[in-house]
């Protein structure tokens, strides 16, 4: 099992991307060291823009430099960059449609000793509330370098969720594909859906789950938005129920789509694995987990719930 920073392959991936495209450039918010920004920084000194601590004033010249045609990624922590400048991601990048990559490190509650104030838990209802805003949450080292690469590929604007720990990396799974579902196990009993970190718990759950005769098909959610709906029906018919994993409150980010879909289309019991209704605080990121209901052990009850 490998364990890699995804802030460390996304500022490898943005030199390779400036190698090869000299339209991209990077801004940050005097954070490009953990954001690792700052790799772009040192080999492209004149493509990259440090704005200090002012948020809304670098979405909304990212804006601006989009509507020049430069392709712009712009980094900073998830809490700065999508609470601190909704607005400005709102009226400016995601009204316009410009080609902006928001690529946002240091989400969930694995951000540890920083505590509630750094730790991102409602990014992603954040993100998903605005019209034009692709999301996507990888599920390690990487699938990141692939998320990276494939929102430099396609127009528009985009966030891209990373953590702050190390991530164990999800072997033999599939190429990534924009929009798709990843499959990682078949089971006829109960789906576990999952996106970040909690993909590689789910698997680990799943692994369990096999000595008490129960087969769980596991499926890396990464592309939030455009959410597989094919995939997800197809679960609900081959399965008894669904649970959704996420590093995220269970209002509005992955359980939420899953939730809106299938009471439209197929209703089926979902149980939802993630935070519910408490802020962060501080600790170490196992810690963190165990308290707020994030383990493989957690994710066991869920499907056992299921199956009651």
């Amino acid at each position: 099992m490998e364990l890699l920073y995804q802030r460390d392959i996304y500022g490898k991936t943005l030199v390779e991307l400036g190698k090869e495209n000299p339209n991209i450039v990077v801004l940050d918010a005097d954070l490009s060291g953990s954001t690792r920004t700052c790799f772009f920084a040192k080999e492209f000194p004149n493509r990259f823009f440090n704005f200090g601590v002012a948020e809304q004033n670098m979405m909304a010249t990212a804006a601006g430099l989009s509507s020049c045609g430069k392709l712009v990624f712009v980094s900073t922590f998830a809490m700065f960059a999508t609470g601190r400048a909704w607005d400005q991601i709102r009226n400016t990048i995601c009204y316009n449609n410009f080609n902006v990559k928001i690529v946002a490190s240091h989400a969930g509650i694995t951000v540890g000793p920083d505590g509630s104030s750094h730790q991102a838990l409602e990014d992603i209802v954040l993100m998903r509330a605005i019209p034009n805003m692709n999301i996507i949450v990888p599920c390690d080292g990487p699938q990141t370098a692939e998320a990276v690469r494939v929102a430099a590929e396609i127009e528009g604007p985009f966030y891209i969720r990373l953590g702050r720990a190390k991530v164990p990396t999800v072997e033999n799974k599939p190429k990534f594909v924009f929009g798709k579902g990843q499959l990682l196990k078949e089971g006829e009993d109960v789906t576990v859906i999952a996106c970040g970190l909690m993909v590689y718990e789910s698997l680990q759950a799943a692994k369990s789950l096999v000595d008490r005769n129960i087969q769980v098909r596991v499926i890396n959610m990464a592309t939030l938005r455009p959410l597989d709906e094919e995939l997800i029906i197809d679960s609900a018919k081959k399965t008894k129920g669904i649970v959704v994993c996420e590093e995220h409150s269970v209002i509005g980010g992955l359980a939420s789509a899953v939730d809106e879909l299938v009471s439209e289309k197929l209703p089926i019991k979902v149980v939802r694995v993630g935070i519910r209704n408490r802020f962060g605080q501080s600790g170490e990121p196992e810690e963190l987990l165990k308290e707020y209901n994030l383990t493989k052990e957690d994710i066991e009850k869920a499907v056992l719930e299921i199956l009651k």
